[in-house]
């Protein structure tokens, strides 16, 4: 696979139970054993990506937002102010040296819940995740690939410029491609420049084509239900499978590719 983008930036949404953290997981040792520099975020409450990838001692693996002393540090807030005034751009360039664990070459980040209060939580632990988010999209010289939640409330204005690629993952039910719209309008509020669906769980050419029929986003590619991932365990993956992730992932990099400025 060609070195295109070893700094490529993706987001991967969709409603629970699409199989959003198994692509991310499966993307991250596709590009990770082409020699690519990866660093996976977990920003889903429901968080199973390091499980998925096969970490040890997950159970071990703390949360950003649970780290109350360095996020009251970097914030300058102690328990008793940290709902009045603190800092809005804490320091988090470290963070990814110091804090995420890595297995088999990729390198991981928990980040943990983002509370919403109202029409959003202005708090020391959503202000300090942000601001890695951001640094991450932003500054990094690395693949990052961040599975989000459904509502992709985790991505600011700030950070989803660093976006190269929104993939909003869907499978074959009302439920999960009617996700899609909601979706899109989020990412368009934030001006993310690309969004696509990738259907996943593909049984049969009648739901592939109603994705097709239904889904108001471009769709990037299909993947076949792999009944060996019912254990979530990716190395079970199939060889066809496996193929299919390849050829989603030299999509992304043609589409990002025509983008490039001296083409």
């Amino acid at each position: 696979m060609a070195n295109l983008f070893n700094t490529m930036k993706l987001a991967l949404s969709g409603k629970g139970g699409c199989g959003k953290t198994t692509i991310t997981a499966l993307f991250s040792k596709i590009l990770a054993a082409d020699g690519r520099k990866v660093l996976v975020v977990d920003a889903d409450p429901d968080a199973n990506l390091a499980l998925t990838l096969g970490f040890p001692n997950t159970d071990k693996i703390t949360p950003i937002t649970e780290m109350k002393q360095l996020i009251h540090e970097r914030t300058e807030t102690t328990e008793t102010t940290a709902g009045m005034f603190f800092k809005m751009n804490p320091r988090v360039d470290d963070i990814p040296e110091s804090l995420a664990v890595v297995h088999e070459g990729i390198k991981l980040i928990h980040m943990g819940t983002i509370y919403k209060g109202g029409g959003g939580c202005a708090c020391p632990e959503n202000v300090f995740v942000r601001a890695l988010l951001s640094h991450l999209m932003l500054e990094r010289d690395e693949v990052v690939l961040v599975d989000l939640p459904a509502g992709i409330e985790h991505l600011g204005r700030g950070t989803a410029m660093g976006v190269d690629m929104l993939i909003v993952v869907t499978d074959p039910t009302p439920q999960s491609v009617q996700t899609l719209t909601r979706v899109r309008q989020l990412a368009a509020d934030l001006k993310i420049r690309n969004i696509a669906a990738l259907g996943n769980k593909i049984r049969t050419d009648d739901e592939k084509q109603s994705i097709l029929n239904n889904s108001p986003l471009d769709v990037i590619g299909f993947l076949h239900f792999d009944q060996n991932l019912i254990q979530g365990k990716i190395a079970d993956a199939t060889p066809a499978l496996l193929d299919e992730i390849k050829g989603v992932v030299y999509k992304i990099e043609g589409i990002l590719e025509g983008e490039k400025p001296d083409n």
